[in-house]
């Protein structure tokens, strides 16, 4: 199922991104470069890990988890939470929890593209991106 992702995608459009950082409390700095940034999302399988690179001029993350399986992350924003990744049909969900709070990404393929729909209390972001 996750193979439908494995691939290196760059971003190609972003909206309401910076509606949603202000809605996590990122602050104003972290919020400006992360609006101009473009990364690049490498999605591949180790095993039966799930493992998600993000590439860009601003920070590299790379974290890794069997789908269903709880694990340690620190945010680009630097926030420390508990994620998880699972697969809701042909979506890729992946879900941080932190002081009693949580945010949602999906991930979903639509005509050959990646879209990614962040959601964080009523707050709702989408970024496209394409295959590098």
């Amino acid at each position: 199922m996750v193979d439908a992702f494995c691939a290196t995608w760059k971003l190609i459009d972003s909206q309401n991104f910076d509606e949603y950082m202000k809605a996590l409390g990122v602050g104003f700095a972290t919020r400006q470069v992360g609006n101009v940034t473009k990364p690049t999302v490498v999605i591949s399988q180790d095993g039966d890990k799930v493992v998600l690179k993000t590439l860009s001029t601003f920070r590299n993350t790379e974290i890794s988890s069997k789908l269903g399986e709880e694990f340690d992350e620190t945010t680009p924003d630097d926030r420390h939470v508990k994620s998880t990744f699972t697969m809701e049909g042909e979506k890729l969900v992946h879900m941080q929890k932190w002081d009693g709070k949580e945010t949602k990404f999906v991930r979903e393929i639509k005509d050959g593209k990646m879209v990614m729909t962040l959601t964080f209390e009523g707050v709702q972001a989408v970024r496209t991106y394409e295959k590098a």
